[in-house]
């Protein structure tokens, strides 16, 4: 159906199991998400550890907190049974039950199979068979009934479809500029949904009838000023909303826009942000050759002489930040190579998907992939920069001095580590650690006068004068009081989230004595996407600034 999973982890799940389970397993799993799905209740959320026992009749190890919302759920699990039923290429006629193509449905129900499509999208579970020798949709007789009997309205209205007279298009007609007139003429949608129910017509329907009558007589047209082109002003409000947490149904509405052009916005303003990214690759001749794209992917290869590197010993004293440096084992001359000629290949496989992309037309699926593989090669290049974080510091030692950080040092040196792994050229076969030394003592070599000149710049001959003023400041029991004030006062608004709004504002900002962390790694520990977390991390931001606001209290982090 061309739909995307809602939320990853039954994602995941499918293609886990398509990947290991047996076949046999997977019919039964098949049946049970089925069966499942239809117990589901959209205002209801679910434990994720009691989802997977429902489909594979197993608790998943170290199963996170994660609660899923019911209509994702449903969502998904229709997602699940059709594209896991596509891996068992199971034959119609060996069915537990008889099956029922999209023609067959839509000629027991006289209905259009545009409209059994449309009943898929709004819970007609369908599976994949093998029909005359090709994979084809299918649905099982219980699955039919099943859903006939929770939409049987609808199922009625469509069996009673037929074509709209003239005169009901003149009443449609005259309905809309009667409402338009009251109600102001840019709310399309609304005012053909407020007519569909009276005449018991699709709102679809009554919609397309007033664009055609407009585009048809433009000089009697009703919504003749109605949804002009979006600029970019506008595009950019409809991708904040949406990220803050706004469905693209109540933006469709908000803006007077379908909600396929609401979508179409979204993937042009998450397109142009993808596009917006500098990503640089030393392109090598192996990349377009197909048969060494297994090579260049696949594992990080053992030593040439056979021997593993082993982990240095830390010298006693060291910071902890320092210490666990040394915990990090180095690269061989060939896993470097192997590791920079994969994040580069990643970056190049993403930049030809980025050419051939028009923002205006930009896929789903695309962006996924892009995005995929930039975060991918982003994660290739950290392995790179952490086994190589060490040579910042050994340089560094040598450069410290009277009037130099040697931590300002270390933190400049990893800025020049991380420019030198962007633009290294690993085909010309050199020693990566001597190309990064060299970036970095320039560096070094530049910026350390630099500073010194500035420190001695500044100096004012005064500085006796500021040793010798009073200190205005509150004492420090004052300061600790009030301190301690606002870390209740912190907890008590936490309480008032729910957990994993709770979660995501604690190890975003370092609440509480917790590490701050990014908005990917929380998405990983949730098991939900990243940009699912920024549209949570928003929402508790409402939630805290509300509460902020009645206590009379100012947090930096709102």
């Amino acid at each position: 159906m061309g739909q995307a999973y809602r939320h990853p982890a039954l994602k995941g799940l499918k293609e886990q199991q398509a990947r290991f389970a047996p076949r046999e397993r997977r019919l039964e799993q098949i049946d049970r998400a089925e069966k499942l799905l239809g117990e589901i209740e959209i205002a209801r959320q679910y434990p994720w550890e009691y989802l997977v026992f429902r489909i594979t009749g197993y608790r998943p190890d170290n199963a996170p907190a994660l609660i899923l919302e019911g209509g994702d759920v449903r969502h998904d699990l229709g997602l699940f049974v059709e594209d896991l039923s596509e891996t068992v290429s199971q034959k119609a006629e060996l069915a537990s039950e008889p099956v029922l193509t999209v023609e067959a449905v839509g000629k027991r129900f006289n209905v259009s199979t545009r409209t059994v499509t449309r009943w898929r999208r709004q819970g007609l579970v369908a599976r994949r068979f093998v029909i005359g020798g090709r994979t084809k949709v299918g649905f099982l007789e219980s699955s039919v009934s099943r859903f006939v009997d929770e939409h049987r309205e609808q199922v009625l209205r469509g069996s009673r479809f037929k074509q709209l007279t003239d005169t009901e298009r003149d009443e449609i007609v005259r309905r809309a500029r009667r409402m338009a007139v009251v109600g102001g003429p840019g709310r399309l949608t609304e005012i053909a949904r407020r007519i569909a129910r009276k005449i018991d017509r699709a709102t679809e329907t009554v919609r397309a009838t007033l664009k055609t009558y407009d585009r048809e007589h433009p000089d009697r047209a009703i919504f003749e000023t109605i949804a002009p082109p979006l600029d970019d002003a506008a595009k950019s409000e409809i991708y904040k909303q949406f990220r803050r947490g706004k469905s693209a149904e109540v933006l469709a509405i908000q803006f007077d826009r379908t909600r396929s052009s609401v979508y179409r916005v979204l993937n042009e303003m998450r397109a142009r942000k993808i596009l917006e990214v500098k990503l640089e690759a030393m392109e090598h001749a192996s990349f377009d050759d197909a048969a060494m794209i297994a090579e260049i992917l696949g594992p990080i290869p053992d030593p040439a002489d056979g021997k593993a590197v082993r982990k240095a010993r830390p010298p006693k004293g060291l910071p902890p930040y320092l210490a666990s440096l040394y915990e990090v084992p180095l690269l061989a001359r060939e896993q470097e190579l192997h590791l920079f000629r994969k994040m580069n290949f990643l970056k190049h496989q993403a930049n030809r998907l980025r050419i051939a992309m028009d923002p205006t037309k930009a896929k789903s699926t695309d962006l996924d992939q892009i995005e995929r593989l930039q975060e991918e090669a982003l994660a290739v290049k950290n392995q790179i920069i952490r086994a190589n974080l060490r040579l910042v510091v050994s340089i560094a030692k040598r450069h410290v001095g009277p009037s130099n950080n040697f931590f300002e040092l270390v933190s400049d040196g990893n800025m020049s580590l991380i420019r030198a792994v962007e633009k290294f050229d690993f085909s010309r076969g050199n020693k990566f650690s001597t190309y990064a030394s060299w970036a970095i003592m320039k560096n070094f070599a530049r910026t350390i006068p630099e500073e010194n000149y500035r420190r001695d710049r500044f100096v004012t001959g005064h500085e006796e004068m500021f040793e010798a003023a009073a200190d205005t400041r509150a004492d420090e029991h004052e300061y600790e009081s009030s301190l301690k004030r606002m870390q209740d006062a912190v907890k008590g608004m936490l309480g008032r989230l729910d957990d994993r709004e709770r979660y995501i504002i604690i190890n975003r900002y370092g609440l509480g004595g917790a590490s701050e962390q990014t908005l990917e790694f929380i998405g990983r520990e949730l098991k939900i996407t990243k940009e699912r977390v920024r549209q949570i991390e928003s929402r508790a931001q409402d939630k805290l600034r509300k509460i902020a606001g009645e206590s009379k209290l100012d947090l930096p982090m709102l």
